[in-house]
């Protein structure tokens, strides 16, 4: 089984930083993609950044350009750096690992850290 927590969520101005950071354990190797998601109020939640073990990354549209996903694999963390962050990027952010168990593939998720764009 493999576990995720989220933090570094918080109050940012317009055109501020932010950088989130995911910490995975449990079966580190069974691990086969690490994302982050987010859900805004009365929305969908929806896919920001992937990055896929031995793969190239995947953006949404609305971030390319502004955010950057990394792994730090000695660490088992994931961080997800957020630039010119805009009001739109308010939402409750959440890690995802994507793992092999047994004979078939799992999910799991971290409980979200808010992330507030706002003057």
């Amino acid at each position: 089984q493999v576990l995720v927590v989220e933090s570094g969520g918080g109050l940012v101005q317009p055109g501020g930083s932010l950088r989130l950071s995911c910490a995975a354990s449990g079966s580190i190797s069974s691990i086969r993609a690490m994302g982050w998601y987010r859900q805004a109020p009365g929305k969908r939640r929806e896919l920001v950044a992937l990055i896929p073990s031995g793969g190239s990354t995947n953006y949404a549209d609305s971030v390319k350009g502004r955010f950057t996903i990394s792994r730090e694999n000695a660490k088992n963390m994931v961080y997800l750096q957020m630039n010119s962050l805009k009001p739109e990027d308010t939402a409750v952010y959440y890690c995802n690992a994507q793992y092999l168990w047994g004979l078939g593939a799992m999910e799991a998720w971290g409980k979200g850290t808010l992330v507030t764009v706002s003057s």
